[in-house]
């Protein structure tokens, strides 16, 4: 039994390098370096060019383990040459945000404002529209850093205040409508 998504081979684009050695995974590209440690249930080899990941065995736990480390590398050779993107929308009358430094400075409509303080190897542009883009090459660092600053005001269904991810659809409800 294998993974369906861990058979694909991971293509790798010009300019980035794969090294493997003795489960560790290190990817270098134009944006910067990432590196993975990987278990013993899969074996990863580099062919010409392309990483192409086997499992070691026929277990259940190894047909897992093919097609998480097949997608981690493919998001590894990703991330160092385009990079990932997410963004946020604040929607509110007074919400805000702006970049001070390395640190992320928020009016979320609360008594004081609350400041995220940007992590390592993640750049963060806030605009006077109330868009915040986080931009790195990291897809799990980027993606958890968006889901923080989101979590601090989460939107909600009557007026669509909140924190909102571009991509997100708010479903909004209607609200008392006075009927006696």
């Amino acid at each position: 039994m294998a993974s369906k998504i861990g058979k694909l081979p991971v293509a790798i684009p010009a300019g980035v390098t794969v090294t493997v050695a003795s489960n560790l995974i290190t990817v270098k590209g134009s944006k910067g370096e990432l590196k993975q440690d990987f278990n013993d249930l899969v074996k990863v080899e580099v062919k010409g060019s392309e990483v192409v990941v086997t499992p070691a065995n026929e277990s259940k736990a190894a047909s897992a383990a093919h097609g998480l480390y097949r997608n981690l590398v493919f998001n590894m050779v990703k991330g160092v040459s385009e990079g990932f993107t997410k963004s946020l929308i604040i929607t509110g009358v007074g919400y805000r945000a702006e970049v001070k430094g390395k640190e992320l400075v928020m009016n979320l409509g609360y008594s004081s404002d609350f400041i995220a303080i940007i992590p390592d190897g993640l750049t963060v542009t806030a605009d006077q529209t109330g868009k915040i883009t986080i931009t790195g090459i990291d897809k799990q660092r980027v993606g958890e850093f968006s889901a923080q600053i989101r979590k601090l005001r989460k939107p909600e269904p009557y007026k669509g205040k909140g924190v909102r991810y571009e991509t997100e659809v708010i479903r909004r409800k209607v609200g008392k409508t006075g009927v006696k």
